[in-house]
């Protein structure tokens, strides 16, 4: 996975000041990928990821009918700010970690290959629950959109199934062909919420701006808990910065700018388009139209304010919203599976790299039939695409996609405490520091009310956080039957 000299000593920081501009064009770097991703290329992955529209029509009606109420675009707010933290030690290590493994290379950079293969493992089970919850979500949205528009009334899982098979050909081929396609698709549906923001803030909303979220009291009240719990969910992806550094520009500024860059859009646009939609209705019409029809709320919105036409324009580019989500956690996932197959962990083969289109295509061939087995699974259970395979898979990533930040941080600053290959006491402790107490403080809600979010069981809840536990577990038994086997 990584390139690095023979006299290399393991767990060692690498500078790599030349990069890969000391190395022929010609002869491509063994178990690398290549690319020349600059930093908007690699935002718009991340974007794409975190599912703008998705989040404002998905999870922030659910955490206002649920969560704290008319207050609850706080939280995604109070969630950004607490990421930056975490951001701050991410960035900084970003320039001493020459592998493509994001939190899998962080967290074995900082605390030993045992915590890093367990994190390995615990990611991707985490990023493929996520996956499969998208598929669900975009298969019986893509349903009910053809339906109602007078199409055929296929099952849920055929929409997934076709849309499974074109991430699969996107996989297959460089990364800036997906590039491309995101941010055509990310445009589409950022600008219609954009667009119903601006629509909302020019007329007032009903009975002038929300100031719920500005009051402690307000914030505090209803189940905060689940309001910070449903805010959190909506930035997973944002770290997933770090996984493309082999196909990017340069990747010791690439990383660093569109990590900033990419929570910061984040947590305005989530923070301002929530207020929007709170302040469209007024506060509690707002609650009570989220408890009644949260599927329906923001395109109700769209369409009071926008006119009739956009109701229609929310509904499909919610499909496409989705769809981009799941080709970014594709690539991502293929990524995770090429660095894990070329340090010896899974099978060599996921470490190959086409000859023609230089993608990790074996690991995404893999990744689509891991896809396409869970999904079938789903089906054959029965299960509900939305409330069951969308929430309850959903639930299983935001729990072990924060279990790893919190191992990641510890990990910064283990890290830099150690080499010293930093002294910005901000960036390699303080912030770390402070990241690390807000991730834990915003898990203890997370935890308390999990089986709220996998469907209301708590026998399903507790066997979810065994399963996440055992694959990291899994990772760490890993680290001694599997030797480094890293060029």
């Amino acid at each position: 996975m990584s390139h690095a000299t023979p006299t290399r000593p393991a767990g060692s920081s690498v500078p790599r000041p030349g990069g890969p501009a000391a190395e022929p064009a010609a002869a491509p770097r063994p178990g690398r990928l290549e690319g020349a991703l600059g930093t908007r290329s690699v935002v718009l992955m991340v974007l794409a990821a975190a599912a703008p529209l998705t989040v404002v029509g998905g999870s922030a009606p659910l955490g206002i009918a649920i969560g704290n109420g008319a207050a609850f675009p706080a939280a995604f707010a109070v969630c950004a700010a607490v990421l930056l933290l975490f951001a701050a030690g991410f960035a900084a290590m970003s320039r001493h970690v020459a592998e493509a493994g994001s939190f899998y290379s962080y967290v074995e950079r900082g605390l030993g290959r045992a915590p890093g293969l367990g994190a390995a493992m615990l990611a991707l089970v985490s990023y493929t629950a996520i996956q499969v919850s998208l598929y669900g979500f975009a298969g019986e949205a893509t349903r009910m959109l053809v339906v109602d528009h007078g199409g055929p009334d296929f099952a849920w899982w055929l929409w997934a199934a076709a849309m499974l098979a074109v991430a699969g050909l996107f996989g297959f081929r460089h990364i800036e062909l997906s590039g491309r396609v995101l941010g055509l698709l990310l445009i589409a549906e950022i600008g219609i919420v954009l667009a119903l923001d601006a629509a909302v803030l020019l007329r007032g909303g009903e009975g002038g701006m929300s100031t719920a979220f500005a009051r402690p009291d307000e914030f505090a009240s209803g189940s905060p808990g689940i309001g910070i719990m449903f805010a959190i969910a909506g930035f997973i992806g944002f770290e997933a910065t770090a996984v493309f550094r082999d196909e990017a520009r340069d990747p010791h500024r690439t990383v660093p700018r569109a990590t900033y860059l990419s929570l910061i859009l984040i947590g305005v646009f989530y923070t301002v388009s929530a207020w929007a939609v709170v302040s469209a209705w007024g506060d509690r019409n707002a609650v009570e139209r989220a408890r009644t029809s949260p599927e329906t709320l923001t395109a109700d919105t769209a369409a009071r304010y926008l006119g009739s036409w956009s109701d229609d324009a929310v509904q499909i580019l919610m499909v496409t919203s989705m769809f981009a989500a799941l080709l970014a956690f594709h690539n991502v996932l293929a990524r995770y599976m090429f660095a894990l197959g070329n340090d010896g962990v899974l099978p060599r083969a996921l470490g190959r790299r086409h000859g023609r289109h230089g993608s990790p295509y074996a690991a995404s061939l893999v990744q689509s039939a891991t896809a396409a087995i869970l999904v079938g699974a789903c089906a054959a259970a029965g299960l509900e695409p939305i409330a069951e395979v969308f929430t309850w898979l959903g639930g299983v990533a935001t729990l072990g996609v924060m279990l790893l930040m919190v191992l990641t941080c510890a990990a910064v600053i283990r890290f830099f405490r150690r080499t010293r290959a930093d002294t910005r006491l901000w960036h390699t402790l303080a912030a770390p520091l402070l990241g690390l107490a807000g991730l834990l403080v915003l898990l203890i809600p997370v935890v308390a009310n999990f089986p709220t979010l996998v469907g209301g069981s708590e026998t399903r809840a507790t066997v979810i956080e065994v399963v996440l536990g055992a694959a990291f577990v899994i990772g760490a038994v890993l680290s001694r039957v599997k030797p480094l086997e890293r060029p």
